[in-house]
């Protein structure tokens, strides 16, 4: 009977305990420090295989008012799919930018774009990052990009 009434009464106080909001770090941080752990996510996310989070995440460039990032994304589908990765970034940001009043607002903007409108030379000098044996195929069979 003893042990289960200390059960209960651990219980009890375990409840009770809120973690004290002073604990809480709430550093100031700008946009560009925001964008930096942003980006070192979505690669981190990439290198992990995510690549679907890591797009999400590249789409469009969030802005920043206060402690509140705002992300717009081009439909209710990539919504979803960011939201449920939502609480690994959210711990990203806050720990790293030392804050924890940061929140992530998404609108759905169906008219939103792709900052990422790439032309051939564009995709060709993305692919020679990638690999530089692509300049070797190229002058190889005397191929040229189309203009």
């Amino acid at each position: 009977m003893a042990s289960i009434r200390k059960k209960k009464e651990l219980e009890a106080n375990s409840k009770l305990y809120v973690k004290p909001t002073s604990a809480l770090l709430t550093e100031e941080f700008n946009e560009t420090d925001m964008l930096l752990q942003w980006n070192k996510y979505a690669q981190r996310l990439g290198e992990k295989g995510s690549k679907i989070m890591e797009s999400l995440l590249l789409i469009n460039d969030p802005t920043l008012n206060g402690t509140v990032i705002t992300l717009e994304l081009p439909n209710e589908g990539s919504k979803l799919d960011f939201e449920s990765q939502l609480p690994g970034l959210l711990g990203h940001l806050k720990g790293h930018l030392h804050n924890h009043d940061i929140t992530i607002e998404i609108i759905v903007n169906e008219a939103v774009e792709s900052k990422r409108n790439l032309n051939d030379q564009d995709r060709y000098n993305r692919l020679l990052e990638i690999n530089p044996n692509i300049e070797l195929l190229r002058s190889t069979f005397g191929l040229d990009l189309p203009s």
